[in-house]
């Protein structure tokens, strides 16, 4: 079996091809897929070049590919596209097996960023691939930023009020992947992903306190204040908006619900938020 995976030098690619390798696979038999071939040298692996605006290069990087994994693109607004380039050149490849990192609950969360998302599997479902959807909660290491913050002024603030996220680390989520490629049984499976534990910022600070070293307290914003905040920093109203929108997520749920999946995939109890946090700080 050949394994493609794009994105391969984004941080989520790097943990799955490191978590195929630490399961045995031969390295010959994964392909790292990227933009920038240079920045895959390091991966030991196979690498082949794959722009998912030159659809040439994704038909290229497929030649011989059993099982491919589309990590979701990172340029917001522009995700759709790239990925019916991916899902299109997959099904003219015949792959047996179609991996995709979704959002939570991607087709009925009122996540901002779950449309994008939700369109992605319609694509694939309608593209009729042997497909795996991983719906992925929060990596734990978007928090590096707040942690960094508190680490100075001793505040993590946010308009998420009392809304929970079932966090994990980037390595829980990359196992899942390993596992998913490598097992039998879970074509046709759409999994929902989390940490075993959610929480909330008044937990998070008190995680942040414990990894710095000082005390940390939670400062719930309301939006109006949030955007205020935003955009005194300096960032456009887009941004500003869409942040906002995020956190009103958070707020409402859409990254509170858990229910161990994550952990019976991979065989282990999910990171935990300390230790997570740890791991970044």
């Amino acid at each position: 079996m050949t394994i493609l995976v794009t994105g391969a030098t984004g941080n989520l690619g790097r943990l799955i091809i490191a978590s195929l390798l630490e399961r045995g696979v031969d390295p010959q038999s994964i392909v790292a897929g990227a933009r920038d071939v240079a920045k895959a040298a390091d991966l030991g692996v196979r690498v082949a070049q794959l722009d998912y605006t030159e659809p040439a290069t994704i038909a290229a990087a497929l030649e011989g590919v059993d099982s491919l994994v589309l990590v979701s693109g990172s340029e917001v607004g522009q995700r759709v596209a790239q990925h019916q380039a991916v899902i299109e050149a997959a099904k003219a490849a015949g792959v047996s097996k179609f991996v995709y990192t979704s959002a939570p609950k991607a087709t009925t969360s009122d996540l901002v960023l779950a449309p994008e998302h939700k369109a992605t599997e319609e694509l694939i479902a309608a593209a009729g691939l042997p497909a795996v959807i991983l719906r992925n909660n929060w990596y734990t290491e978007n928090y590096a930023a707040d942690l960094s913050r508190a680490a100075e002024t001793g505040v993590v603030a946010a308009g998420v009020g009392d809304g929970r996220v079932a966090s994990a680390s980037r390595k829980d989520f990359a196992e899942a992947v390993a596992v998913v490629l490598l097992e039998d049984g879970h074509v046709g499976e759409t999994y929902e992903l989390g940490g075993d534990v959610a929480w909330n910022y008044g937990e998070l600070a008190a995680a942040i306190s414990e990894v710095v070293g000082r005390p940390v307290r939670y400062e719930a914003l309301t939006a109006e204040e949030q955007g205020a905040a935003l955009e005194s920093a300096g960032l456009d109203a887009g941004t500003v908006g869409f942040v906002v929108a995020l956190d009103a997520g958070i707020r409402g749920g859409a990254l509170a619900d858990t229910d161990g999946t994550l952990a019976r995939l991979i065989g282990r109890p999910t990171t935990p938020l300390v230790e997570g946090l740890r791991a970044i700080a």
